[in-house]
Formats: C-alpha cells, structure tokens, sequence
C-alpha cells in the first residue's frame, strides 16, 4: 500500500510540475526585473534613515558610483524609465548643480572604500552640452574620489547625440564603455515606436564611434516591436553585427503603463514573435563569435579595456546612486528618490530634487529583511550564467539555497536549471525564459507592495 501511495505522490508531483513549466512557457515575458526589488515596492522611509550610519555599516570592500540624466530628446514609445524630455541646456545646468550638491553631502559618507565602476546612465547623459558631460566627471573624480585608471566607466548614448566634442569628453576622461540604443536599423519599426531616428544618422554615429576605438561598444536592439518580422529584425542584428561591436543587448518589448505603445501592438493577431527573434539571435550571435552571459548581454570574449580594474562582485551591493531617479543600495537598505513615468509626475519629482537642500537621510526606499538578501542574492546569480555559487551561499547566509528555495527544486525538476561543479545555473531553456522566472521568484510580501503601488 505504502508504494501504491508513494507512486500515486509521485506522479501527482510530476503532474503539477508539467502543468507549472507549461503555465510559465505560455507566459515568457511578464516583467522585466531588471533589480530586486523593484522600485515600485519602495515607500517613505518613517524615520527616514541617516546616511551616515547606513554607508559606516555596509561590508562591500568596493563600490559602484552611478549618475542618473534624467532627460532626452524625446521619449520613446516603449519606454517608462525615470526620464522626462526636455533639451534646454539652462534646466541640465541647474540639475548638475543640484547633483553637485547632492555629491558634497554624500562624499564624507561613502568615500571611505574606493570606487570600481562608475556609469552615466538616463535618460541620454550626452544629450548635455559637452562642458556639462565633462562637469560630470569632474564631480566623479574631484568631489566623489574616483580614480579613473582603477575603474571601469560606462555612459550611454544614441545616435543623435554622438559627436565628436563629446566623445573627447568622453576619451579624456578614460571611458572604458560607450552603450547606444539602436533598437532598430528599419525605419518603420524606429517610427512605430515613436523614436525620431533614421539609418543615416545611427550609421554616421556608429561611423565615428568606431573611429574613437573605445575599449567596448555595446549596442542595444528590440525584438518585437511594431511592424517588425523575424527577417526584419534579423537584418537590424546582421548590421549591428557588421560594426563587430565587443557587446550587445537584445530586449524583448515591453508595454507598460503609461507608455505609448501598447500591449496590442506586441501580440499582433495573437501572433508574438519575441521567443522565435530571441532563439534565432541566440543562435546567430553565438556563431558570431559572442558568448551569452545573461538573456540579455552577449559579449565578445575579449572584451574590456586596458587597466587594471579593482574587483567589484556581482552579488556585493555597494551602490551609490547620484541624481534623480538613481538608486543606491546597501545591503539591508535600497533608497531613491520617488518613482514616476507620466510627464507631470516626473517633472514634479525633478524640481523637488532640483531645490532640495538637504540630501544626507534617505526618506524613499525599502528595508531588506534576512529572507528578501537571501532572494535577491539568489535572483542576481541565476538570472546571469555565472550562476549561483552553493557554497558561496552557504558562507554568507549560513543556510543550503536549495533547502531554503524550494523554487530552485522545481527548476532543476522541470529541467530548467542544472547543478555542475557546485554551480547552480539556468539551462539553455531556463535562460530562454528568464523573464518568467524572475517574475515566479518574487516573493509575495515584495509582490503585494507592488501591486499595490499606484503608477504616477
């Protein structure tokens, strides 16, 4: 009896586990999680929170040091970043200021570790005058204490913004990776999502950046958009692939709130060809030379720059956040300030930065409880293919990852993860579907504070 009833478990067991694969299969792009937890799951911070006790207690031996620009020539139609449009250079010069402002009151806080990365991120950064672009810098390294021979740097553009004052700001100042977002080569899919750009000027862009020789170039591409077939965006990655770029993103597209492009225009007919544009760039950028680091990011093995950088990990927090709409994250608290994506909302929330004269407490964010650093650790290994070190959890936490997340059983069940070497990593299908796996690990406490966040 008791193996009748054992063998009715089991099959019970790989019923319910057939019937979940095939329940998250159908659903592969639910949520982009590109940190945990979202920004939609902060609130006011009651007390709010004194930095200085916040950087004195955080372990990291190294830090990222980021910049937010919040503004761009105009906002794409996919798009619900912290970023307002807004060109005139009177209204970034009054933001660097603030930004300035910002970085003398956290510099005593969070100089205490040298930097290892540092990024320009928006927004378009190189949509500011070049003298702006370089003020940037200098508050990096004159008023934050980055040491530009020692850590990687990072800013993003697009192609309108690239010339060639800016990429001396850039040059000089040992940029190690310049990121443009193409999204596409045809100008039907460019103009479906509301993006004023045509070939010419991404080529010219592209053009002049090879020229500059920066360590890395990585280009980003959007698979689903509009208007756009399996041919047609195959023929944005074999032009992208031409410029023998060291990286490149591939995103699948996402309709939000408050953005201009909707889900309709994704699922044309009911026909979504994301997962077929996503296999058939796999496979092509693997012949192609890239290796595959994450569902994302494809890279040539070779790339980096020359310096010798300081080790940053992955799984390290760390992470100074200057700017509005920049997050910063210790290891029990991630801060910012508020969240919005409609134009009034964010125009608002700049302002408030822009006047703000105090910005030494963190007032917005989320404290991390033991269970959500352990989820968020888990989540940040296994949705890249470093993977997830076992015993390097086990060191941290004190506890075995698969005894604590059941969920990583059911991945390994259902063949969507592997163990090797004491590595936990996703297979080549669980990649495949990283979205959905993200989106499943979330746990319900972060989950309810999310759904329950009213969208400005």
């Amino acid at each position: 009896m008791r193996s009748n009833a054992n063998s009715s478990a089991a099959s019970e067991s790989r019923t319910f586990m057939t019937g979940w694969k095939e329940k998250l299969q159908a659903d592969p792009y639910r949520s982009y999680l590109y940190s945990y937890p979202h920004k939609t799951a902060y609130r006011q911070l009651e007390p709010p929170l004194p930095l200085e006790s916040l950087w004195a207690a955080e372990p990291a031996d190294t830090y990222f040091l980021y910049m937010h620009v919040p503004f761009c020539a105009a906002r794409c139609g996919f798009c619900n970043l912290f970023t307002l449009p807004d060109a005139r250079s009177s209204v970034h010069e009054q933001y660097i200021d603030a930004l300035e402002r910002q970085a003398r009151q956290w510099a005593p806080f969070t100089c205490s570790k040298p930097f290892a990365r540092f990024a320009i991120g928006g927004g378009t950064p190189t949509l500011l005058a070049p003298d702006q672009l370089a003020r940037l810098f200098s508050i990096a390294e004159d008023v934050m204490g980055l040491d530009p021979e020692q850590a990687s740097i990072s800013v993003e553009t697009s192609p309108d913004t690239v010339t060639k004052e800016r990429l001396d700001v850039l040059r000089s100042h040992r940029v190690d990776r310049v990121s443009m977002g193409i999204q596409s080569f045809v100008e039907a899919e460019a103009n479906a999502v509301y993006r004023p750009q045509k070939p010419a000027e991404v080529e010219r862009a592209l053009t002049l950046l090879q020229a500059y020789r920066f360590p890395i170039l990585n280009l980003d591409l959007i698979y689903g958009l509009p208007e756009q077939t399996l041919q047609s965006w195959l023929y944005s990655l074999e032009r992208a692939i031409s410029y023998e770029p060291q990286e490149l993103f591939i995103y699948p597209l996402y309709t939000r709130e408050h953005t201009i492009v909707k889900p309709g225009d994704v699922e044309r007919g009911g026909d979504d060809i994301r997962m077929a544009c996503y296999e058939a760039a796999r496979d092509r950028l693997r012949s192609a030379g890239y290796v595959q680091y994450s569902m994302r990011r494809f890279a040539r093995p070779d790339a980096g720059g020359g310096k010798v950088l300081l080790p940053y990990g992955c799984q390290e927090e760390g992470m100074v956040g200057l700017g509005c709409g920049a997050r910063s994250y210790t290891r029990e608290v991630h801060y910012a300030s508020p969240y919005g994506v409609s134009r009034r909302a964010t125009a608002s929330i700049i302002a408030d930065y822009v006047h703000a004269e105090d910005h030494r407490f963190a007032e917005y964010g989320i404290v991390l409880t033991p269970a959500e650093q352990r989820r968020r650790y888990i989540l940040k290994a296994i949705l890249h293919a470093e993977g997830l070190e076992l015993a390097g959890y086990h060191e941290r936490f004190g506890s075995e990852a698969l005894q604590t997340h059941a969920e990583l059983e059911m991945l390994l069940h259902t063949g969507l993860a592997r163990v090797e070497g004491g590595v936990y990593r996703l297979t080549e299908e669980g990649m495949a579907y990283s979205d959905a796996i993200g989106d499943w690990l979330i746990s319900s406490d972060v989950r309810e504070r999310m759904e329950a966040y009213e969208l400005r």
